[in-house]
């Protein structure tokens, strides 16, 4: 069926309140195929969150990895990124992608020293994603996003940016790592649900 049907006859579902369930599904289908959900996680809290974004939307799913890995030790990686930061140093990254394939982006991000990690201004400064979509989502110790949202929308002109999503994970630097799972990760759920239906997302479920 030619595209502009099925967005025609979506259209109509919602107007006139005609079952339309097949319609439906194969629009969000062809949504799914142009979404990208590529995050950036050291505890895996954030790559929880971008499970659930994908169980949600489908879309591909993909880590930032970088050509030189951080170091395991805190202490180590708090001081690199103290000094990436100050000094604008962008890590070159391991991962490629064919940006022109999509057209929704989420990006996915803990929140490092009160910013957006370096490895995501690299990602942004890399790619032209003027004409995109794009949807920020962040993992914090507690004190929130910090300056993570309003960097993306430094880094992405041109862009549509959507309202952000965040939540509370773990503490690495008290040794808490993992904890979006089991209870939290059914509230987190419901969260991303109730986000998804206010930034307007068309969803598989």
């Amino acid at each position: 069926m030619p595209k502009w049907v099925t967005h025609v006859l979506l259209i109509l579902a919602c107007l006139f309140g005609h079952n339309t369930n097949g319609q439906v599904e194969q629009h969000a289908a062809l949504v799914s195929e142009k979404t990208l959900i590529i995050y950036l996680s050291r505890t895996n809290n954030t790559k929880v969150i971008a499970e659930i974004i994908q169980t949600e939307v489908g879309g591909d799913l993909v880590a930032l990895e970088l050509e030189t890995p951080y170091p395991e030790d805190y202490d180590a990686i708090v001081k690199q990124v103290a000094e990436e930061n100050e000094t604008g140093f962008l890590p070159p990254l391991k991962t490629s992608i064919d940006i022109s394939r999509y057209d929704t982006i989420f990006l996915g991000f803990p929140t490092w020293g009160m910013q957006l990690p370096p490895p995501l201004k690299s990602f942004l400064s890399a790619h032209d994603l003027s004409g995109k979509t794009i949807i920020p989502f962040n993992t914090h110790a507690g004190y929130g996003v910090g300056s993570g949202f309003k960097t993306t929308e430094e880094l992405c002109k041109g862009c549509s940016i959507l309202k952000g999503f965040s939540i509370r994970g773990g503490i690495e630097r008290d040794g808490i790592y993992l904890v979006i799972k089991g209870e939290k990760k059914m509230e987190a759920t419901l969260a991303i649900k109730s986000w998804l239906k206010q930034v307007n997302i068309q969803t598989l479920n």
